[in-house]
C-alpha cells in the first residue's frame, strides 16, 4: 500500500513544521555535553515559569488520573479577572496554535482563501493548506508587515486573515492606530485572527488595546499564549478572546480536553505572579538591547525587534546554523520562510547570550580568514 497516494494531496503538499533542534538531539549528533549546549532557537523564556506556576505543576500530579475540566472554568475566571473581560468571551486551548487551526477549519475550504503577510508564522499557511483553501501572501515592505498591501489583497474569496503583532520571525510590532485603521477597512464578513503571542514583551503602554476588541468587532479573534513570557511552552496552553458566538463555532471543532489539568493549574498560577512576569519582560529588554549591540559591533545587519528574539542577516543561514550548532549553540535558520540569508536568535540568559556572541564572532572570523564571503554579507 502506498500511503502517500492514499493521503489527501493537499496534506502531502504541506511542509512539516521545522521545530528548533532540541538539546538532546544536538548533543547526540555532535557528541556534546547537553549541559553545555545553549538553545536560542525557539523563543522560549530562559527564566522558565515563576515559582507559583512551578508549584502548581507539581501539585497537579495528584489528580493526573482524572480528565481535566473541558470547560476550563478556573482559567476562564482567572483570565476574566485579569483582563476585565466576561468569561464567556474567553476560550482556552492547547496553546494559541490550537485556535490557529480551529479558525481555518471553521471558515475555510476549497474555493476560499486565507490571507497572510509575507514572512509570518509558518503555522498559518499550514492551517490554510490543510483544509484545501488557497493562501494569499501580501508582500512585506522592508521586512515589516504592510497593512495597505494586505488590504489590497483582499478579494471575494478571502474569509480569514492571520495577522501577528509582534510578528514572528521579523519581530516588528503594529501600533494601535495602524491596527484600528486596518480593522476599520477590513470587511466585516472576513475573520481576522490577531496573534499576540509576544504581546507581553511590549512595554505596557505600547500594547494594543485588544482585550475587549471582539466586543466591538465580532469578526476578530485575539490569540494569546502562556508559552512565551509565562514560560509554559512545555505544558501547552493559550487562549482566544472572541465574541461568544465565535467561541461557540470554534468549540464545535475543538478536541475534547485539549487543555490538560496541569496546564490549566499552571496558567492560573502564572496569572497570580505579575511581578515575576514583569521581571521577565525587563530582563528580556535589557538582554535584547545588549545582544543587539553585540551583533552590531560585529558588523552584522539585524531587524529591530519588539519581542524576545532578533533576526539577523548572515549571508548563508544554514551554514551559520550548522557552524554554531557544532559549537553547542542552537539558533533558527529561516530558509523555510524564504529567508536563506538570515537566522533568528532568541534572547537568553546573560551567560547564554555571552556564549552566543563569543561563538558567533569566532565563526565570522573564521569565515573572513577562509574567504567564505557568503557568511559575511550584511
Amino acid at each position: 500500500m502506498d500511503l502517500d497516494q492514499l493521503a489527501l494531496q493537499r496534506v502531502m503538499s504541506i511542509p512539516p513544521y521545522p521545530p528548533g533542534r532540541p538539546i538532546g538531539a544536538v548533543a547526540r549528533a555532535f557528541g556534546l555535553d547537553p549541559d553545555t549546549i545553549v538553545k536560542l532557537a525557539s523563543n522560549e523564556n530562559p527564566l522558565g515559569p515563576g515559582p507559583l506556576a512551578r508549584q502548581a505543576i507539581i501539585d497537579s500530579a495528584a489528580g493526573a488520573a482524572l480528565y481535566p475540566d473541558f470547560d476550563t472554568f478556573a482559567l476562564r475566571e482567572s483570565l476574566s479577572a485579569h483582563l476585565g473581560v466576561s468569561p464567556d468571551r474567553i476560550m482556552p486551548g492547547g496553546g494559541s496554535s490550537d485556535h490557529i487551526v480551529l479558525a481555518a477549519r471553521a471558515f475555510l475550504e476549497p474555493g476560499r482563501s486565507g490571507l497572510i503577510s509575507q514572512y509570518s508564522f509558518a503555522s498559518y499557511q499550514g492551517a490554510i493548506s490543510a483544509v484545501g483553501a488557497r493562501t494569499i501572501v501580501a508582500p512585506m515592505r522592508d521586512h515589516a508587515v504592510d497593512l495597505d498591501r494586505m488590504l489590497a489583497a483582499i478579494d471575494e474569496t478571502v474569509k480569514v486573515i492571520y495577522l501577528a503583532t509582534p510578528n514572528n520571525p521579523t519581530g516588528g510590532a503594529i501600533g494601535n492606530a495602524a491596527l484600528d485603521a486596518f480593522l476599520d477597512a477590513t470587511p466585516s464578513n472576513v475573520v481576522v485572527v490577531l496573534d499576540e503571542a509576544y504581546r507581553e514583551y511590549l512595554a505596557p503602554n505600547a500594547r494594543p488595546a485588544t482585550d475587549r476588541l471582539p466586543e466591538a468587532r465580532p469578526n476578530v479573534i485575539v490569540l494569546r499564549t502562556f508559552s512565551k513570557i509565562y514560560g509554559l511552552a512545555g505544558v501547552r496552553v493559550g487562549y482566544a478572546l472572541a465574541d461568544p458566538r465565535m467561541i461557540a463555532i470554534l468549540r464545535r471543532l475543538q478536541t475534547p480536553f485539549s487543555v490538560s489539568a496541569t496546564a490549566e493549574a499552571a496558567a492560573v498560577a502564572a496569572l497570580a505572579e505579575p511581578a515575576f512576569t514583569d521581571a521577565v519582560r525587563r530582563s528580556n529588554e535589557i538582554e535584547r538591547t545588549r545582544l543587539a549591540a553585540g551583533i552590531q559591533a560585529l558588523g552584522i545587519s539585524q531587524l529591530p525587534s519588539s519581542a524576545n528574539f532578533i533576526m539577523l542577516q548572515v549571508g548563508d543561514g544554514q551554514a551559520m546554523f550548522q557552524s554554531l550548532m557544532r559549537r553547542g549553540v542552537i539558533v533558527r535558520p529561516l530558509d523555510n520562510y524564504g529567508l536563506a540569508d538570515w537566522v533568528r536568535v532568541s534572547v537568553g540568559r546573560p551567560s547564554e547570550n555571552d556564549i552566543f556572541l563569543e561563538h558567533f564572532a569566532e565563526v565570522l572570523q573564521q569565515a573572513r580568514l577562509s574567504g567564505a564571503s557568503s557568511l559575511l554579507r550584511a
